[in-house]
């Protein structure tokens, strides 16, 4: 299930920031970036624009993507809120922070998990906070059970469950017993718990685990296709599925119109998907066929026409025609995020 701790310059899950009220960048200039992607240089976070140019200086402990306009970011153990131009828009003052969705964040206050709004007001405190919003509604725990609230904070689907996920195509998997099933947005159990776990619902089906082997199911619980090693969402129009330790995609019929051949795959992304095959990384389409020759270390999705890939220990991006755009430089990146 989707679960997102929140501590103080951990991982990818939280962030802080403080040290930088009044090192904003260029607002004039920022104002005419479309993306930003986040870098590491020397052990501190900073934002480039899809020049390469940095336009929001590396200066934080941590930072994660920006998600609606705003990005959580860590500096001297606080958590804060940067806009775009890098200006400080929500004090530093939480000991964690996860990004917006769907205008509220989850913060760390005295060891406490709150939703704030955008102007950084505190809309409602729970002993846990499980998922951030998703279709207009989150995960939390009250009295030790899971529930769902609205973006008011208001209970909207009693805490009754052991564990829960995030809503996905309006349904979100509960554990009952054992198994795992399937409810609706108004707590009803649609589909019955028979799965020995899933992911959420990605265009229209979910990843299911029967029987010790992964397949897909529609809303209604209808299995399409089962009997995988391992699979990923759809994405696309496309999963990636394992068979035999080497991967390859299916399409929403189940039939495989990518021949299962590679050591690793990511999903599809603007009509491409990084795959593995050998010891290096490259770029397929949707007929299978290289776009993109096998020669980086590492890769990731596209996104806004870039693609991080490692060359030589370091992080940049290339273009669709597999140009490097962005040089390898950087410890490590983010991908590029519009809003």
């Amino acid at each position: 299930m989707k679960y997102m701790p929140l501590v103080a310059g951990i991982g990818l899950l939280v962030m802080c920031v403080g040290a930088g009220f009044g090192q904003t960048a260029d607002s004039s200039a920022a104002q005419q970036v479309e993306a930003l992607a986040r870098v590491e240089v020397g052990n501190k976070w900073g934002f480039i624009d899809q020049t390469g140019k940095m336009v929001i200086p590396a200066r934080f402990d941590f930072a994660l993507d920006f998600s609606e306009g705003l990005d959580s970011v860590t500096v001297g153990g606080k958590a804060g809120f940067i806009d775009k131009t890098g200006k400080m828009v929500i004090p530093a003052q939480f000991e964690g922070a996860r990004s917006f969705y769907e205008q509220r964040a989850v913060v760390n206050i005295g060891g406490k998990e709150s939703f704030i709004d955008k102007s950084g007001k505190v809309i409602a405190q729970f002993e846990d906070i499980v998922t951030d919003f998703s279709e207009h509604l989150a995960v939390v725990v009250i009295g030790g059970k899971m529930g769902f609230i609205d973006a008011t904070g208001n209970v909207v689907i009693a805490p009754q469950f052991e564990d829960v996920g995030a809503f996905s195509d309006d349904r979100a998997g509960v554990w009952i017993g054992d198994k795992l099933g399937f409810i609706d947005k108004t707590g009803k159990l649609v589909i019955p718990p028979r799965f020995d776990g899933a992911y959420g619902f990605s265009e229209g089906l979910a990843n299911v685990k029967i029987g010790g082997k992964m397949g897909f199911i529609d809303k209604t619980g209808k299995v399409i296709v089962a009997g995988f090693d391992n699979a990923g969402g759809f994405s696309e129009q496309l999963a990636s599925v394992s068979m035999k330790g080497k991967w390859g995609f299916v399409d929403k019929t189940g039939k495989v119109v990518v021949p299962v051949q590679f050591e690793d795959a990511r999903e599809f992304s603007e009509q491409l998907a990084a795959v593995k095959t050998g010891m290096k990384w490259g770029f397929i389409d949707k007929a299978g066929k290289f776009v993109i020759p096998a020669q980086f270390e590492n890769a990731g999705r596209f996104s806004e026409q870039l693609a991080p890939v490692s060359i030589g220990g370091r992080w940049g991006f290339i273009d669709k025609t597999g140009k490097v755009v962005i040089p390898a430089q950087f410890e490590t990146v983010g991908a590029f995020a519009k809003d």
